[in-house]
């Protein structure tokens, strides 16, 4: 591998001001399959961006004095999920759910993980992944694929060449443990729900993206009616999905008296049982794929979220599936495929059940979802 050549912009400060003083804004996140850095600036500055991005990638010091002291930052963050009953409950669901598994683990790490990280690890890290047959550079905006590929070879073509090794399995035998509880003296159960369901690449992912939006997606769905405007046990009630390379997950989450835990959970487990039993009927099915399919759209009004969209797409499944590929097939899935797939995925025997609140215990949690 190449030494890396002193960088443009030896410190932080230098990095942000080249992209804040064109205008714009740049950040990074990561989740459970990948990591993305992105900026975001005026389309006259596009030149800008891809320097500064090409400089994070291929010649960033790494110096220990600021590694030890984003470290501080991150367990800062962890302790402050910690603070957050909602979002620890969310993360208990992935432990549970997971096992020991990488899938299950922390995506921020822990504590002591993150605290014994030196500069060997992140060298070892971006050598071992951040190959060229492992990364995908995205542009969206006002620009044309000649000059994203001109200042490409400009920028990137000197990159390291590692190939990436394979990801390790998900384990199938899932979920790993029934029920997780974390008892804390607070007013409100927060609850999460998660059972198995498709993979990215799984032909009923757009069946279940329109039985999610039935499911518990907005104002209009049945868990927000039942649970909430119908029988009042919940401020907060809702559904979601995730998909991965191997697997995903259908989570339900919800906010609730800590009295009404029990009668919360089983209402749900109702709402999920009758997807499993009965068609759904065509004008609730309509409304689901009219809801699916204006907030795919809506969600890709800007060319940030285009660019992010096509680099996932990419880099995760190989291709960039067309938008109007997509909105065909969520438009397809009808009453049978939304039974089907709800017979598949909507199973409390499979279910993991996890809830931060006061005085829960998880042989409690584990009677209610029948384990």
């Amino acid at each position: 591998m190449r030494t890396p050549p002193a960088p443009s912009r030896p410190t932080a400060i230098e990095i942000a001001e080249a992209i804040e003083g064109a205008g714009g804004v740049l950040n990074a996140y990561t989740s459970k399959e990948m990591t993305c850095y992105w900026n975001h600036v005026p389309f006259d500055r596009l030149e800008t961006a891809m320097d500064v991005l090409s400089d994070m990638l291929h010649n960033s010091l790494l110096d220990p004095g600021e590694i030890d002291r984003e470290c501080s930052v991150v367990q800062q963050e962890i302790r402050r999920s910690q603070d957050q009953p909602a979002a620890w409950a969310g993360e208990l669901l992935g432990k549970a759910f997971y096992g020991d598994d990488p899938m299950g683990w922390s995506t921020a790490g822990t504590e002591e993980t993150v605290g014994a990280l030196r500069q060997p690890d992140f060298k070892d890290w971006m050598g071992t992944w951040y190959g060229a047959s492992n990364v995908v550079l995205s542009v969206a905006g006002n620009t044309s694929h000649d000059e994203v590929t001109a200042l490409a070879s400009r920028y990137f073509a000197d990159g390291r060449d590692a190939a990436a090794p394979p990801m390790p399995s998900l384990n199938g035998n899932l979920p790993a443990q029934r029920a997780i509880a974390d008892a804390r003296p607070i007013t409100q159960a927060n609850v999460a729900m998660g059972m198995p369901a498709v993979s990215r690449h799984d032909p009923d992912r757009f069946a279940l993206t329109v039985l999610n939006s039935l499911l518990g997606r907005g104002m209009s769905s049945r868990l927000f009616k039942e649970v909430r405007e119908r029988r009042g046990l919940a401020y907060s009630v809702g559904s979601s999905t995730s998909r991965h390379s191997d697997g995903g997950m259908l989570g339900v989450s919800a906010g609730v008296s800590p009295e009404k835990l029990g009668e919360a959970v089983t209402v749900i487990f109702e709402e999920l049982e009758k997807l499993t039993q009965d068609k759904v009927g065509d004008e609730e099915l309509t409304k689901a794929r009219d809801y699916t399919v204006g907030s795919f759209r809506l969600s890709l009004e800007s060319s940030m979220a285009l660019g992010q969209r096509a680099g996932e797409s990419l880099l995760t499944m190989g291709e960039v599936e067309p938008i109007e590929s997509v909105v065909e097939k969520l438009r397809a899935a009808d009453a049978d495929d939304l039974l089907r797939v709800a017979q598949r995925v909507l199973r409390r025997e499979k279910t993991t059940l996890s809830v931060v609140g006061p005085d829960v215990t998880e042989e409690a949690l584990r009677e209610l979802v029948g384990a």
